[in-house]
């Protein structure tokens, strides 16, 4: 698949079928988002990968009971380690964030390149994941991600996006 197919049709995808994802396609697409690029290359971002169904489930639970989080065969949390570190005036120390944020980009981009589905979530609670998922201290969860083969045909270009006219402004915000 061409890259701006798949970033033209990449869904977030809250219904999945029970196939299991082939072990050779999850690590491929865990390498390739592993070359997401961060600041200095400082690679503040690990994944966790969550197959287990009963785990699954309760990580569900903690994600504001998203129940449709544990159907997907795999749940992928994105955490960042708290870097005190600051990389330049107003990103200060969130830039482990971003980091974190282009890194989740690219798992979502890649898996769609496979025919598979993603959908970021961001509504957790963030101290109970760690307890659950045994993260360190100085790590937190930016976002999860359930991964797996959606239930339909769901991977179309949008056509509600707002106008590029209305997106793009040239040398200074004029709308």
């Amino acid at each position: 698949m061409e890259l701006v197919d798949a970033m033209l049709t990449r869904r977030s995808v809250r219904a999945y079928d029970s196939r299991p994802i082939p072990r050779t396609i999850l690590d491929t697409i865990l390498d390739v988002t592993r070359h997401a690029p961060s600041g200095s290359n400082r690679e503040p971002t690990r994944l966790v990968v969550v197959s287990q169904e009963s785990r699954r489930r309760d990580l569900a639970e903690l994600c504001s009971n998203q129940t449709f989080i544990a159907d997907a065969p795999v749940v992928i949390a994105v955490v960042v380690k708290t870097i005190a570190y600051n990389r330049g005036n107003y990103m200060g120390s969130c830039s482990s964030l971003v980091d974190g944020a282009i890194m989740l980009d690219h798992l979502t981009l890649v898996a769609r390149a496979y025919g598979l589905g993603t959908c970021w979530i961001g509504s957790f609670d963030n101290s109970a994941i760690k307890t659950f998922l045994e993260v360190p201290e100085d790590w937190n969860v930016l976002g999860l991600t359930p991964l797996g083969y959606p239930k339909g045909d769901v991977f179309k270009q949008s056509e509600n996006r707002i106008p590029l006219s209305d997106f793009v402004m040239e040398e200074r915000w004029t709308k």
